[in-house]
């Protein structure tokens, strides 16, 4: 039945960890300007108390957050203090594979949930989601070690969790790649998606500009090469050949890594990479750590089943490229010396053929789930003893059950790609949706939907004044502004104000409620506000005095060609003033008043802290004392902090195997003493005793003195 995956599985839950850090800490900087008494969209209005009693509340609304009166701590502070918590948590799991439990993991998914709850428009990401579903199945992928003394061994159902990643993986990415089909975009389909997106994204990298400049027929092939990735290679994850799954593994990577040297998708491709381990084995990574244990000897001729699987694999490989040249008629342009393509199929041929596969491939994700099921089974029926069968079959029972269970659940959002096989699904199946949809437990994905920005990319620009007649530009540090400003790499953080103006600019102002509040505090020279603009006061024109005029006028963007040639710093962008955005108002103003008051934004009467509380003020102490720093330079600096303890942690363990090898050879350091189940740990320990025994028993009847006693 294989090996285990024990190996994929930390690293799972590393990559969890370091992904949890990202999450908690990019959103402590920016706390108080977002959900502050001062900030743009106050925590405090979202939580009103109904006279309902605790219990309720929590059920209605699940977040820990009302619990902070009792700790004599606001909503800022507690959204503060859950931040702190579940950083701290994140950052211990990051170092030590000890605290990788599953009760670390549940705090880290209920805390999340609850900053979640509250977050409002500027935490209804998909990343935000997927990290909550992730964190989920970490509860029921993660062992228990806390409440267990020594090493946590593998048990028999710990493939049956394990196995919800993979299918997770899949939702994610075969709806990714159909959305962008289904939304009917004309740039998916004329294959030219990819020639606007690496300006209109919305905070690119330098490396999207130097992509940008790649020739067209490059483009569309990296579209094709796209659809090939997301949509027929995400069936390879369910493949019963280990080379296939692991050339699935690769491109998905290769894809993540693309995306990161051209956008700042926070922690987003991070956590994409880390649910492709699940397609990993025990051997593969033994490979990367260079502890294989298996030998490769090659035996000539090869056996019947080693031919049949690489007939199969070389048959999917075939299959594959014939499919990729037929549907998107891929021939090479001898003359021009490049490579054509174009959709050879219409949007009613696909939408047929994702009606006639949406079910089958439900059928094939639980055919694999089966699968597993049994490969379970077979390992609690193969330990030794009655007592640890039947406790590894109780187990073995628990957690099938659970997976099953969050296998239909899954069923309702992956079905949303076609709502008529959605309403085939049992009725049954909706209402456990209904019932743990609040939990974000299971999602609907599809990123990058349609492409905007084809006639240019839509920027909003702040501009201030103090007479109403001379205005200066207000400089984001992350989004595009200054046409000589290089973009930004700021991922794995998260600017969730500049995420935010990026969709303002797609629609109306009024589209964007929080957009007049932002201006209301700029206006009013709100410091925590001003630092989701500018941490670097100089940076900002406004520091000494608010401004007393502000209005935003909307701009496209281009950028520069490689050809473009100007005087004094190199521009990256161009841009052309299209309209105004947002009038110009004042404090008092009445059109400015009326916007706050029609979406219930005006200023209230904040709750007293309490000043004596101990709790309160140690928050505010660490608040000044993360300040002065910047969100990536925060993330970085904890990231380079957990990467120093790993080296010289790994550097102890060489030394130390350096020494003289002793008698016993005991197992690995860091690696489980029992490679086993928990549940043969009896079984294996009185084994090892009896051979033990016998070669005492050996070793004393060969030597000079147990020959003595034999005569």
């Amino acid at each position: 039945m294989g090996e285990p995956p024990r190996r994929p599985r930390s690293l799972f839950l590393a990559g969890l960890a370091a992904a949890y850090l990202a999450a908690f800490a990019s959103l402590y900087v920016q706390i108080p300007g977002l959900y502050g008494r001062d900030g743009i969209l106050p925590a405090r209005r979202v939580l009103r108390l109904s006279g309902k009693g605790l219990w309720e509340q929590l059920w209605d609304f699940p977040t820990l957050l009302w619990l902070g009166p009792r700790l004599g701590l606001d909503t800022e502070l507690g959204m503060e203090l859950l931040c702190l918590l579940g950083a701290l948590a994140s950052f211990g799991a990051l170092l030590s594979e000890a605290l990788r439990d599953s009760l670390l993991f549940a705090l880290l998914w209920l805390l999340y949930l609850s900053l979640y709850q509250v977050g409002q428009v500027f935490l209804y990401f998909q990343w935000d989601s997927l990290l909550l579903e992730a964190g989920f199945l970490a509860v029921l992928v993660a062992p228990l070690r806390l409440l267990k003394r020594g090493a946590a061994a593998w048990r028999p159902h710990d493939g049956l969790p394990f196995w919800l990643l993979r299918w997770l993986l899949f939702r994610l990415m075969f709806a990714s790649g159909v959305v962008k089909l289904t939304s009917r975009c004309p740039t998916w389909w004329g294959l030219t998606a990819l020639t606007y997106h690496y300006e209109t994204q919305c905070i690119p990298t330098p490396g999207a500009w130097f992509a940008h400049q790649l020739p067209v027929w490059f483009q569309k092939f990296s579209v094709v090469a796209t659809y090939v990735i997301e949509i027929a290679v995400p069936l390879l994850f369910f493949a019963p050949i280990r080379r296939l799954r692991l050339f699935a593994f690769y491109s998905q990577v290769l894809l993540q890594v693309l995306i990161i040297l051209t956008g700042n998708y926070n922690f987003f491709n991070m956590l994409t990479i880390v649910l492709a381990f699940s397609l990993l084995d025990e051997e593969h990574v033994g490979r990367w750590l260079g502890r294989s244990k298996r030998k490769h000897a090659s035996s000539w001729p090869p056996s019947l089943r080693t031919l049949l699987s690489i007939l199969l694999e070389l048959s999917t490989y075939g299959f594959l490229l014939y499919w990729s040249v037929q549907s998107f008629g891929l021939e090479i342009n001898w003359e021009k010396k490049q490579l054509e393509s174009k959709v050879a199929f219409t949007y009613h041929e696909f939408t047929t053929w994702l009606r006639t596969v949406t079910l089958p491939l439900v059928g094939l994700g639980f055919l694999s789930l089966c699968w597993e099921i049994l490969s379970a089974m077979y390992r609690c029926v193969c330990i030794r003893g009655c007592f640890w069968k039947l406790w590894a079959t109780l187990q073995w029972a628990v957690f099938a059950t659970a997976t099953v269970g969050m296998f239909a659940i899954s069923l309702v959002p992956f079905t949303y790609i076609d709502y008529e096989s959605n309403g085939k699904l049992w009725p049954g199946i909706h209402q456990m949706f209904n019932a743990v949809e609040r939990f974000q437990v299971v999602n609907s994905y599809g990123l990058f939907r349609r492409m905007t920005g084809v006639g240019g990319r839509p920027e909003v620009v702040l501009e201030g004044s103090y007479d109403g007649q001379s205005w200066t530009e207000i400089e984001f540090m992350y989004k595009p502004g200054n046409v000589s400003a290089a973009p930004a790499v700021v991922a794995p953080h998260q600017p969730r104000l500049d995420w935010q103006m990026w969709f303002a600019a797609l629609a109306h102002h009024s589209s964007s409620p929080w957009f007049a509040s932002f201006v209301h505090r700029l206006l009013q020279g709100k410091e925590d506000v001003i630092r989701l603009v500018q941490v670097d006061e100089s940076r900002y024109p406004f520091s000494a005095r608010p401004p007393a005029y502000v209005r935003a006028q909307l701009y496209k963007y281009w950028f520069t060609g490689s050809a473009e040639r100007s005087e004094g710093p190199a521009p990256w962008w161009r841009r052309q003033l299209v309209q105004e955005f947002f009038p110009t108002v004042s404090l008092g103003d009445p059109a400015l008043e009326s916007l706050l008051t029609q979406h219930g934004l005006k200023d209230k009467a904040p709750l007293r802290r309490s000043p004596d509380a101990v709790l309160p003020r140690l928050l505010r102490a660490l608040r000044q004392l993360s300040r002065p720093f910047s969100g990536p330079a925060v993330l970085w600096s904890l990231y380079l902090v957990a990467a120093t303890a790993c080296l010289l942690r790994a550097l102890s363990r060489r030394r130390r195997g350096a020494g003289p090898p002793a008698r016993h050879k005991g197992p690995r350091r860091g690696e489980p003493a029992d490679r086993g189940g928990g549940e043969r740990n009896g079984q294996l320990r009185r084994k090892e005793g009896e051979e033990r025994g016998e070669t005492r028993a050996r070793g004393a009847a060969d030597s000079p003195r147990g020959a003595k006693k034999k005569k």
